[in-house]
């Protein structure tokens, strides 16, 4: 019997067949039941090669396969009810990974019943947005109407709610949404004539698949006698679509996660899959997680108090194992500068104390725009901090370059990697030869490539066919290479033969920004060493895949982020799953937290989901929690009177007395002023 998992823990553990929802609220162990029920199926006899468990980053699944294989190991018993497998059996793993990483399997054994190629690559940022410029000049849209950004934003949340390009023009309500639906079916069309696919498709096409070709369906749901989803409050329709048709002719589904952690519905995810479980699997048994180790009673009792205004949830208390801890702080301040002011200073005064460390406060923001005045202030304090998501680590430029080499070598049919490098770095093509042998190419309907290996057909002149021809023989070179030896030399020999370490030295005259590129080079070439260690069979086109699969994900630098000694300044959305001694709330104020574009559009739903991302906010507190507030925040230049958040009210038992607002957050029909009211909502540390 594993030691130290709670009765309803152990009770998820021990169901080993069957539909079973485990809702599983915030700090209650929700990863330490998947990893022993996954060891727990292993020992009960499960092959663990026909167990499949889902979450939605590769930390995580990464962390998941750690920690379940650690609980077999060193059994040394055979198989059996208590012992590990032994032998050939005991190479074998269950299969843990992301979703995007499931779909990459299933597309690469049936893709071609969709009219694609085997070898299918997945395209980066930079590729999607070259593609959507095409797109949108394809139907004269220029940038002022609508960035190819902004129209694969509107695409993606298509996209992430099954909404194929013939359905987009019919949903289409704005102007920049009718240009974006006529712009998506030549962007798609423009893909799979490429081979390719972007990280939305491989959803959307495996659903296609299960959905529309019953034989491979049967197929692919008889490899998995057991299937378990983390975090199935975020699912999406294809993801939620995909996981019935995986699961429906076994029933062995477990799905874990908490309704009241529900906060991306701004990208497709639908709270309603993890509401109506059991009446999706009428049988499933309904367990629910409510010891919490992470916060101290009196945080978990602002918590409890809060989210129970939602009126469309699982009904569930936290209850804590730890004592009360000291009440949450509610803090006003005159206005958002002096907001700042005070935090950073009371932030700077508790590390300077004995034993104090950085990295154990965290302030979260509702927007991108609130992290500006602490920046400030922490510089002028010197703390140290970290800004949680910033670029990612594949959108560097340099990555970027080296990884274009890396897939022009693989497939020089690549055109949006092809002419991100053929003057990069410079060779001296110019704009106007590179616009030319574009333009041919497209007239002819041949790939690029097949242009610049005859360059003479391009009309170009005799001096850049000569630097062409140079350009062609590297590529052909690299390809060779990349045949007889390992990843991480061909990432190397990428560098060498393009001298790109010498462009860097030329282009970086200040010593840190040029070390900093050099580091983003090294780090690359240790990512192809780490990948070709981790697999049996590693190839260049794997590797390019697994890039472009971890690069749609900020979790990785997010950690080394936060193994920093320095207070982390992030979102509430960047803060989900992470937990801290201490936090700091702030602009706890209606039009910031729920959020301005959910009082104009006047959406219960909305207003929930911002309740529980307030919920997400105040559960990473382990220790002491600070709310906070400006009576006072400058729009246009001009300071206005703010409203203390509705949820300072509901959490402090005071929700009567909450000052109703209009559209813009302003109060209306409120008995007193803006300080009045935030004096009510403070009051409750002085009782």
């Amino acid at each position: 019997m594993d030691a130290g998992l709670n009765p309803a823990q152990r009770e998820a553990v021990d169901t080993l067949a069957g539909p079973m929802l485990v809702l599983a609220g915030a700090g209650t162990g929700k990863t330490r039941v998947v990893t022993h029920r996954i060891a727990n199926l292993i020992r009960h006899g499960t092959r663990p090669e026909r167990i499949l468990a889902v979450t939605f980053t590769r930390k995580a699944a990464g962390e998941m396969q750690e920690r379940a294989l650690a609980l077999l190991s060193g059994k040394g018993r055979g198989r059996g009810k208590r012992g590990a497998p032994r032998g050939k059996a005991a190479d074998a793993r269950p299969q843990i990974s992301t979703f995007h990483a499931l779909c990459v399997q299933v597309l690469r054994r049936h893709i071609t019943h969709l009219g694609y190629p085997a070898k299918f690559s997945i395209c980066d940022r930079g590729d999607q947005e070259s593609i959507a410029r095409a797109a949108l000049r394809e139907i004269r849209v220029g940038n002022d109407s609508l960035k190819p950004g902004d129209m694969l934003a509107i695409v993606s949340g298509w996209k992430s709610r099954s909404v194929r390009p013939g359905h987009a023009a019919s949903i289409a309500v704005s102007d920049r949404e009718h240009l974006a639906a006529a712009a998506y079916r030549r962007y798609q069309t423009q893909l799979k004539a490429r081979g390719a696919v972007d990280f939305d498709d491989l959803l959307l096409l495996t659903e296609e698949l299960l959905t529309k070709h019953p034989k491979i369906c049967r197929e692919e749901a008889r490899a998995f006698d057991q299937i378990l989803i983390d975090e199935y409050q975020d699912t999406n329709g294809s993801q939620y679509r995909i996981v019935k048709s995986l699961a429906a002719p076994h029933r062995n589904l477990c799905v874990v996660g908490d309704d009241d952690q529900s906060i991306y519905a701004w990208r497709g995810a639908e709270v309603q899959h993890i509401l109506r479980f059991a009446r999706d699997w009428p049988e499933a048994k309904v367990i629910r997680l409510e010891e919490n180790y992470r916060s101290t009673g009196s945080i978990l009792k602002y918590a409890n108090t809060l989210i129970a205004f939602n009126s469309n949830r699982h009904d569930k208390v936290l209850r804590p194992a730890r004592g009360d801890g000291p009440r949450p702080q509610i803090m006003q301040l005159q206005t958002e500068t002096e907001e700042a002011e005070k935090i950073v200073g009371e932030v700077a005064r508790r590390i300077a104390e004995p034993g104090g460390r950085a990295k154990d406060f965290c302030i979260l923001c509702r927007t991108n725009e609130q992290p500006r005045a602490f920046e400030t202030e922490l510089r002028r304090l010197k703390v140290p901090y970290v800004l949680l998501g910033g670029m990612s680590f594949f959108d560097r430029k340099e990555v970027r370059d080296l990884l274009s080499y890396l897939k022009v070598v693989d497939d020089p049919t690549d055109e949006a990697a092809l002419l991100r490098i053929v003057n990069t770095p410079a060779r001296g093509i110019g704009a106007g030869t590179i616009k030319n042998l574009v333009e041919t190419a497209v007239a002819a309907g041949v790939p690029v490539w097949e242009l610049l290996e005859h360059p003479e057909k391009g009309g170009v002149s005799p001096a850049a066919r000569k630097v062409l021809a140079g350009f062609t023989q590297l590529i052909h070179d690299l390809q060779e290479i990349a045949d007889r030896v390992k990843l991480e030399n061909l990432v190397e020999a990428v560098v060498d033969r393009t001298r790109y370490r010498e462009d860097l030295e030329r282009q970086y005259q200040d010593p840190l920004e040029r070390d900093a590129r050099m580091a983003s080079v090294e780090e690359l070439i240790n990512a192809a060493a780490a990948y070709q260690k981790g697999k049996k069979k590693a190839d260049l086109r794997g590797f390019l895949n697994d890039v472009a699969l971890g690069g749609s994900e900020q979790s990785d630098d997010k950690e080394k982020q936060l193994d920093r000694n320095a207070v982390a300044l992030m979102t509430l959305h960047s803060a989900k799953g992470l937990e801290f001694p201490h936090v700091y709330m702030v602009g706890m104020e209606e039009g910031i937290l729920p959020h301005k574009r959910t009082l104009e559009e006047a959406d219960d739903s909305q207003i929930d989901e911002e309740r529980r991302l307030c919920y997400v906010g105040v559960t990473r507190a382990q220790e002491t929690l600070t709310l906070s507030f400006a009576l006072t925040r400058r729009k246009w230049g001009k300071p206005r009177e703010t409203v203390p958040s509705r949820f300072l009210f509901e959490m402090t038992g005071q929700a009567e007395r909450a000052p109703r607002v209009d559209k813009g957050g302003n109060a209306i029909k409120a008995v007193g002023s803006g300080k009045d009211k935030a004096r009510r909502a403070s009051s409750s540390r002085k009782r």
